[in-house]
């Protein structure tokens, strides 16, 4: 008990305990009415780590070594390891390693030659070596020690090229993965493209991802972010800063990505070639004028749903890069006639322009781009959605696009017959012609087109246009459209006999036909179609036409089965065996055919089996309720070239034919 008193100056007082905690005492201090000193009474403590008993006192474990090294040392030690092997390993002992490691510019690496010692060190325990990283079943990599370092997503595969690509997709696109992707990537020949699309709800993607792919994969060329709202300026500045080899930038709802950003992409990124900003809210008119300015091989700029985006920055962006664009779309913007009039003027190196949704446009301004006479390249016009398509404006393009080859008019409500008719005259290089919900269409303009279009048109598809009347109209005698090998009319109802009898006197040189849901087509307008064409027909649709029966499809079959390739009768239901037989009999080059929801039975299946000659790859049988067992073995014949197989809705086949054919045509997929 000496211990716990001191004598000062002749007097007693009590001194200080051995153990700072009373508690502690207890456990080695007997306490009871014959002590000296009393201590409450106290319960048992617990010892439990980091607590250790040493000797007369308990000490507190220290971590380890390692883990007590400051971010700087760490840093400096990372970037001194000899490969980019060594780093990856490195990365899987735990999140902040891999952090700290894809924060290291490629410039900040410290670079040295091991000794030979070491490599010859290194090849004897080779086969001692950690193994330094191993996919488990989640797709991430593990360290030797258990660690995991999250990696890449969905795409882990390679461009044609040859260089790497990764996507990541909702809750997988974190900023861990990123790093992950950054470090693993970074020093194996680079990643070349990356896509980010959605990001997870509570630790998605920010920009501090951004910054550990720009540190680490500066031969980044392609990017795309989609829906990534917590990525702003600082992520995409930091990719203009390491990534300057960027050549491809695709931005969608991104409400966080500004003008700043984008002049930072432009200013340090000058083989930028293409440029995609969809529903990004705070991108306006300030950097376009930049991007126009900056890169010179910028190629391709694609715009829609940005409403900060105006005739300001249209006309920057084309007065900057006018002889260097060749593809433009501008879609769903605060835009007028100002910006189609810019367009026109400056547009000397345009080949493909999609203009659609664009409200405020009016007649005037597509009258005065095709007046400008600066589309003189242009290939490819698309319209959607835009009220300014009249007559008048039509016909002006078609004059002033001389080289225009491809035409897509979609829901254009005031263009009528005649300005149709027009534009085909005027257009003198018009190949193909598109015509999708253009409701104030009738025959008179579809003939028309064929008539005036001249020997140059060689595609004509018109799809679900309600203006048309199946009556006899008296036409003049018309020439014959010698030119057109492609013609597809689709769910237009008033198109029936009358129409499709003259297409058959005006189109005698047809190839492909698509006939899709024309309900009132029967044999009688088919026949004069089919026996007309001059011309050998390799692919033919005329799924859904109801009323079609087996007298014109054994027509097609016999007069152009030694050509043809794809034939599509899914919905025909008074098609039949006979129809088959006739198809196994003449058409020796058929690979593709879809007879779904048609009347035939096992002896059809049975009459395309004996066909020696017949190489079908693709068979559609979906919906057919007579087929039953008894065409396993007739299946399993043509199993020997099918490459598809669809036989769902069969009621009349049971599961085990189906177990089968899973066994016996291994080489074939099968839908059931």
């Amino acid at each position: 008990m000496s211990k716990l008193f001191e004598c000062i100056d002749g007097s007693f007082f009590p001194g200080e305990s051995i153990f700072p905690n009373p508690k502690e005492s207890s456990l080695f201090l007997p306490l009871g009415h014959h002590v000296d000193i009393y201590f409450p009474p106290c319960k048992r403590s617990r010892i439990a780590a980091p607590y250790l008993f040493s000797g007369e006192i308990l000490e507190e474990k220290q971590p380890a070594s390692i883990e007590v090294l400051p971010d700087e040392c760490l840093f400096e030690i990372f970037r001194r390891l000899p490969g980019g092997e060594e780093r990856s390993i490195c990365a899987c002992v735990s999140k902040r390693w891999l952090m700290l490691l894809s924060s290291i510019h490629g410039d900040e690496i410290c670079i040295k030659k091991a000794s030979q010692y070491l490599e010859t060190e290194e090849k004897s325990t080779s086969s001692e070596a950690v193994e330094p990283l191993a996919s488990n079943k989640e797709g991430e990599f593990v360290g030797s020690n258990g660690n995991k370092a999250e990696a890449e997503a969905e795409d882990q595969g390679t461009e044609g090229d040859g260089y790497l690509s990764r996507c990541l997709e909702g809750k997988k696109a974190t900023d861990v993965r990123l790093a992950a992707i950054a470090v693993g990537n970074g020093y194996h020949g680079g990643l070349r493209k990356l896509s980010i699309r959605g990001s997870h709800s509570t630790r998605g993607v920010t920009s501090l991802g951004l910054r550990a792919i720009a540190h680490c994969c500066p031969s980044l060329r392609v990017l795309s972010l989609w829906n990534v709202s917590s990525v702003g300026d600082d992520g995409l500045y930091e990719i203009a800063k390491g990534c300057r080899l960027l050549e491809k930038l695709d931005l969608c709802q991104c409400p966080a990505i500004s003008d700043k950003a984008l002049l930072a992409i432009a200013k340090n990124c000058p083989n930028l070639k293409s440029l995609t900003i969809e529903s990004c809210s705070n991108i306006g008119n300030g950097s376009l004028q930049a991007v126009g300015s900056c890169c010179p091989n910028l190629a391709s700029v694609s715009i829609k749903k940005c409403p900060l985006v105006g005739d300001q920055g249209i006309a920057g962006l084309m007065t900057s890069a006018s002889y260097l664009l060749t593809n433009l779309k501008l879609q769903a913007l605060n835009i007028s006639d100002v910006s189609l009039a810019v367009v026109g003027h400056y547009g000397k190196a345009l080949t493909d322009l999609v203009l659609s949704g664009l409200e405020n446009v009016s007649e005037r301004g597509f009258w005065v781009m095709g007046n400008c006479q600066g589309l003189q390249k242009l290939r490819s016009f698309t319209v959607i959605s835009c009220r300014g398509v009249t007559d008048l404006g039509l016909e002006a393009l078609g004059k002033g696009c001389t080289n225009l080859k491809k035409c897509f008019l979609c829901k254009c409500a005031f263009l009528s017959d005649n300005g149709l008719v027009s534009f085909a005259k005027a257009a003198v290089s018009l190949e193909g012609l598109q015509l999708e919900e253009c409701h104030s269409i009738t025959q008179s303009g579809f003939f028309g087109v064929l008539v005036k279009s001249g020997q140059k048109l060689k595609a004509l598809a018109i799809s679900n246009c309600l203006g048309f009347k199946d009556l006899v109209y008296g036409f003049p005698l018309m020439t014959s459209c010698t030119s057109l090998r492609s013609l597809s009319i689709c769910n237009c109802p008033g198109f029936g006999n009358v129409s499709l009898t003259m297409v058959g006197r005006l189109c005698p040189q047809l190839q492909h036909v698509n006939l899709n849901g024309l309900l009132q087509i029967t044999d009688e307008g088919l026949l004069p179609l089919i026996e007309n064409c001059e011309g050998s027909l390799t692919k033919v649709n005329l799924s859904s036409c109801l009323n079609l029966t087996d007298k014109a499809i054994s027509a097609v079959a016999k007069l152009h089965g030694f050509t043809l390739e794809q034939l599509n009768l899914d919905g025909c239901k008074y098609v039949t065996d006979a129809s088959l037989v006739a198809i196994a009999e003449n058409c020796l080059l058929l690979s593709e055919l879809d007879v779904s929801k048609c009347a035939i039975t096992d002896l059809g299946i049975a009459a395309l089996a004996s066909a020696g000659q017949l190489n079908l790859q693709i068979l559609s049988l979906s919906g057919c309720s007579f087929i039953s067992d008894k065409s396993l073995p007739y299946l399993i014949e043509l199993g020997q070239t099918l490459l598809g197989l669809n036989i769902q809705q069969c009621n009349a086949i049971s599961g085990g034919m189906v177990d089968l054919l899973v066994d016996c045509l291994w080489r074939c997929d099968i839908l059931s």
